[in-house]
């Protein structure tokens, strides 16, 4: 089981800095950040409010900012808080997180200087992100052979790979491969979260609306994770199969994730904000499965309303509803938000509704696309503004 709430004692030593003292703290409050940045920035260019020269071009920039930059910055954190509860042995913090942030913010500002620095140092410096910490993050668990969580140091380094060929995309001049290195990315973090959901969602959804957990049915979670998997290998672009055969793959994945979803019992949460978000983050992967399932067939729907399902809807959403309980939980708070943290939640549910499915009744584009930004940085800045004095100050017992 996940274990996301109190880390456990350690007689380590303890950072001088409470700010260094588990990875959660400095990632989740600079990927926050760092998100809020880009897509204004991205906005910008696409409006033509401005230029920059950017490393890869603005396009790439964009996909590999919100997936290598953003997400990954927060998968990354929350992999490296859990590790501790996991195994008991401390996880990374002190001079050693310090250097992997470091790492992290060095390949973020290199990206604007790329007739300065050599786009092999660049791309160094951003590759090794992700090797880096995987290595952090199996060192507990093969110290005290927790195997069953070792499945997410090959999901980091396929990650890794991933971001490796979306860098050569650029020294190819290969938009085909840049396309199919960032879908697979968007496609892992789906396979990550339905894995995440799995484990933690029906204990979430009990402890917090105070009902029954339910059970999970071994052959349902099987299907759902076993045919997300597949969605990964099939819509990554690398593996070739007839367009009709790619959306049943999809659709069947759609579909277990919509039954798991449904015994999930989503009416039950709609008093507590830290669950209905969740549950209405994971509708949305069962809605960009199945968008993406119908932009193999059909021109009714396009593969970026499909991606953005699964990015801003799914990823969005949860991202910001997992950072705000761990943040709490693992600083010695209550775990419940108000109003403006509330109101953040159903900002981004708005901006997945925005980017999604605006073109249908909003004809200027780039009005969609502000107006989802602009509901982007409404509920990633309440988490920064609500969030920043928690992240930086010690546990409050």
């Amino acid at each position: 089981m996940i274990n996301i709430s109190n880390p456990k004692s350690s007689n380590a030593p303890q950072p001088k800095t409470a700010f260094l003292e588990f990875a959660f703290r400095p990632f989740f409050l600079f990927a926050s950040l760092q998100s809020i940045i880009a897509l204004l920035l991205w906005n910008g260019l696409l409006t033509g409010s401005f230029s920059l020269n950017l490393y890869g071009g603005s396009l790439w920039w964009h996909m590999h900012e919100m997936l290598f930059g953003f997400a990954a910055a927060v998968i990354v954190g929350f992999l490296l808080t859990a590790v501790q509860n996991w195994t008991g042995v401390r996880s990374l913090n002190g001079k050693g997180l310090l250097l992997l942030v470091c790492i992290w913010l060095a390949a973020r500002v290199l990206f604007f200087f790329p007739d300065t620095v050599n786009h092999w140092v660049i791309a160094l410096i951003d590759i090794a992100f992700l090797p880096l910490s995987a290595a952090a993050l199996a060192y507990p668990i093969v110290k005290v052979k927790l195997w069953r969580n070792l499945m997410f140091i090959p999901i980091l380094l396929i990650m890794s790979v991933c971001n490796a060929l979306m860098h050569y995309s650029i020294a190819s001049h290969n938009p085909i491969l840049m396309n199919s290195a960032s879908s697979s990315m968007v496609l892992l973090v789906t396979l990550v979260m339905t894995i995440m959901g799995g484990r933690v969602f029906p204990m979430f959804t009990a402890n917090g609306t105070r009902t029954p957990r339910v059970d999970a049915i071994i052959w349902l979670e099987k299907l759902t994770v076993g045919s997300t998997i597949l969605a990964v290998l099939t819509g990554s672009g690398f593996i070739e199969l007839p367009a009709l055969l790619t959306a049943v793959i999809f659709f069947t994945a759609a579909a277990a994730h919509t039954v798991r979803m449904l015994r999930w019992k989503i009416w039950v949460t709609l008093k507590t904000p830290l669950v209905w978000s969740l549950h209405l983050s994971y509708w949305c992967i069962a809605i960009g499965l199945f968008m993406y399932g119908l932009s193999e067939i059909t021109t009714s729907v396009s593969h970026s309303q499909a991606t953005h399902a699964l990015t801003v809807g799914a990823m969005g959403t949860m991202i910001l509803s997992m950072i705000s309980r761990v943040s709490l939980g693992h600083t010695g708070r209550m775990i419940v938000v108000g109003k403006i943290m509330s109101g953040a939640f159903a900002a981004l549910i708005l901006a997945f509704i925005v980017r999604v499915f605006g073109s249908y009744w909003i004809t200027n584009y780039s009005h969609v696309i502000t107006l989802a930004v602009g509901l982007w940085v409404i509920g990633y800045g309440s988490f920064i503004a609500l969030y920043f004095p928690i992240l930086i100050k010690p546990r409050v017992n």
